[in-house]
């Protein structure tokens, strides 16, 4: 999976979590049933799982009777915490080490991180205020 379609897969797994009402383990809706609503691989619904698992979002279980549920209301997930559940703005990369010695490329990488950096605090900044719950108001 790149970088750049964790976000929204991360984001359409909550969306999907919420209207599917799936609050519980006893509601926990499989990787296959989201991924058709998506649609990817279950495979992508499975790591991306497993970040918003690891960041507290969701609860999962693996095996035949596995899937995914909330762990909290989505009116209080905002989508600044799914942005650093899954690495935030990784899409735009990170900058190669540049080389010592050349006015350019022993500058540009610094640069290029502190751009990244702003971005993704612009990004979290703006994410901060939507919520799981206002991605199915639209």
């Amino acid at each position: 999976m790149s970088d750049s379609q964790r976000f929204p897969v991360a984001a359409h797994t909550l969306a999907y979590l919420a209207h599917a009402g799936a609050l519980s383990p006893a509601d926990a809706a499989s990787s296959a049933v989201i991924a058709a609503s998506i649609p990817t691989n279950p495979v992508v619904v499975r790591r991306v799982t497993a970040m918003l698992a690891k960041a507290g979002l969701i609860g999962c279980r693996s095996g035949a009777k596995g899937g995914a549920w909330l762990a909290m209301p989505p009116e209080v997930i905002t989508l600044d915490k799914v942005l650093k559940a899954v690495n935030g703005c990784a899409q735009f990369g990170c900058p190669p080490p540049g080389v010592q010695g050349c006015p350019v490329g022993a500058k540009i990488p610094g640069a290029v991180g502190r751009a990244i950096a702003a971005a993704d605090e612009a990004a979290a900044q703006r994410l901060a205020h939507v919520t799981v719950a206002d991605l199915l108001k639209d």
